[in-house]
């Protein structure tokens, strides 16, 4: 019986210590804690523009979501530093230009995106193809996105978001980037 309690007791140790031994490979260190992220904005809700010396032909649009806001993305044709010009505002109801038609845009506020982009090759009076369309599903600020039109070398566009929100507008490269904040 002395035998039976040894083996019985040295079995159990055996398994503790394995147990052990395996609980402690699979523990993963302790992880730093996440920076915390810090989302207050000084950009404001009013107009933002910015001049072009010459028209940028637009080649595609894309959106994306970051912690403190939501991103949208203007691709124009080629690399060079040749900004794209713009004028981005808040507007009570989006118009068509040039022809007055009013747009519908889901969302609590809209953002009218005039590009000094032309939608029609200036040569040959042929239109570029259309830009992509954007699904901002999801999205925590954007609710919907439309190319609405476009003349005389501008490109029209109207987005649709939660609130009136601070946003900024830059330009790096061949992007122009309009951000909306996510709160204020």
């Amino acid at each position: 019986m002395r035998r039976t309690r040894r083996r019985t007791r040295s079995a159990l140790v055996a398994v503790i210590l394995a147990g052990g031994g395996l609980l402690a490979g699979t523990v993963p260190a302790a992880a730093a804690p996440a920076a915390a992220v810090d989302c207050a904005v000084t950009w404001g809700s009013l107009e933002k523009s910015g001049a072009a010396d010459a028209g940028r032909r637009l080649t595609g649009v894309r959106a994306g979501q970051h912690e403190c806001f939501d991103r949208l993305v203007f691709d124009g044709l080629g690399t060079g530093d040749e900004p794209i010009g713009y004028t981005v505002r808040y507007v009570d109801v989006l118009h068509q230009d040039p022809s007055d038609v009013v747009i519908p845009v889901k969302g609590g506020a809209v953002l009218e995106i005039s590009l000094f982009a032309p939608r029609y090759d200036p040569a040959t009076g042929q239109p570029y193809p259309a830009l992509p369309s954007v699904d901002v599903t999801g999205y925590r600020t954007f609710r919907e996105f439309k190319v609405t039109g476009g003349s005389e070398g501008y490109t029209q566009a109207g987005l649709g978001v939660r609130a009136r929100l601070p946003f900024r507008v830059f330009q790096t490269g061949g992007h122009l980037v309009v951000d909306v904040a996510h709160t204020w």
